[in-house]
């Protein structure tokens, strides 16, 4: 991505200023050998002097290099990091920054240090709702930054929205905030630094702070399994495809201890599970009896089976013992109803 070796370009800007300010930005950035990034503190304490001394010595051989001749020696090696930033997407998480354009381990810092330097470049700190990020031009920043947070303020947490369905909403957005000429790889880039945007390990997109996203627990990983699955499944078969599909170990029984726990589903049969968001009621068999009965009025045996049915994976026997239970009577007519 740039032909120019970082590292030799910082060594030979540094060697411009006087000792103490080369040492001290070479602290502060990590241009040494261990690559450490000290603290202006540690710095402070070294030289005997205060932190804010430090800030300012930092501050001022920053500015006595972008007025030397030999920053003007080297504006082709900015001129390439500002191309390299644009082929990125003009706006780019400092962590896109550190895998895409060194040449080699070890240069990242000195990757960071030369955007510092260099007057097209802007750094933004992180923030509650952006990664550290770099740009050329504030205002694509500022239009690729409002979709995000517009895309993330059209999520609740219980969304999960597919690969191409995202791309479609994301790109709705930016079209929405006047951004033009980008490509999918852009589109990509710009949602490293999106903190309130995550994808979960089956590729599906929603807010980094939704459990269906920051998918930690067993209970978080059963769920993607049925919501894949997309239909009841045993908690045998939902632990070993727990196994299969994110390489965690999951034994059965903790499986199962763990799904009764859990609102998110709903035990539909014997062992068998489904997820409450598909509309199936929780309670045993007499509760859903209740509950459709309370809803639609006095129903035949016949039709209380075909409902309860919908609901629960139980033989019709079990139904109809659960009807003699005292909760229902039976009217005049030979349907049931709530008991009075």
């Amino acid at each position: 991505m740039i032909t120019f070796t970082p590292k030799a370009v910082s060594k030979n800007l540094l060697a411009a200023l006087p000792d103490r300010s080369r040492a001290i930005l070479i602290g502060r950035y990590g241009l040494g050998k261990e690559g450490e990034r000290r603290t202006l503190e540690s710095i402070g304490q070294e030289y005997g002097i205060t932190r804010e001394r430090v800030r300012q010595i930092e501050n001022h051989g920053l500015s006595a290099l972008r007025t030397s001749e030999v920053y003007a020696e080297y504006a082709h090696a900015l001129e390439e990091l500002k191309g390299a930033l644009e082929r990125l997407g003009g706006i780019v998480a400092q962590e896109t920054i550190a895998k895409e354009i060194p040449k080699s381990q070890g240069e990242e810092n000195h990757v960071i240090f030369l955007l510092t330097l260099g007057n097209p470049f802007t750094y933004e700190k992180e923030d509650a709702y952006f990664a550290p990020r770099w740009y050329i031009d504030p205002q694509l920043a500022d239009k690729v930054q409002q979709a995000i947070t517009a895309l993330s303020d059209t999520l609740r947490a219980e969304d999960l929205v597919s690969e191409e369905e995202f791309s479609n909403l994301f790109a709705s957005h930016l079209k929405e905030a006047g951004v033009k000429n980008y490509s999918p790889e852009h589109a990509n880039h710009w949602l490293v630094f999106a903190k309130r945007l995550n994808k979960n390990p089956l590729g599906e997109w929603g807010r980094s702070d939704s459990p269906h996203v920051r998918v930690k627990s067993m209970r978080d990983f059963a769920y993607l399994t049925l919501k894949r699955h997309g239909s009841p499944m045993h908690f045998t078969e939902v632990a070993k495809t727990i196994e299969e599909l994110f390489g965690r170990s999951a034994h059965p029984a903790t499986c199962h201890n763990e799904l009764i726990k859990d609102s998110r589903f709903v035990l539909v049969g014997r062992g068998l599970y489904a997820l409450s968001e598909w509309g199936y009621s929780p309670g045993v068999v007499r509760d859903v009896i209740r509950d459709i009965l309370a809803k639609e009025g006095p129903l035949t045996r016949e039709e209380i089976i075909e409902r309860v049915k919908r609901e629960r994976y139980v033989k019709d026997a079990t139904i109809a013992v659960n009807l003699q239970d005292p909760l229902f009577a039976k009217t005049e007519d030979g349907r049931f109803s709530l008991a009075e």
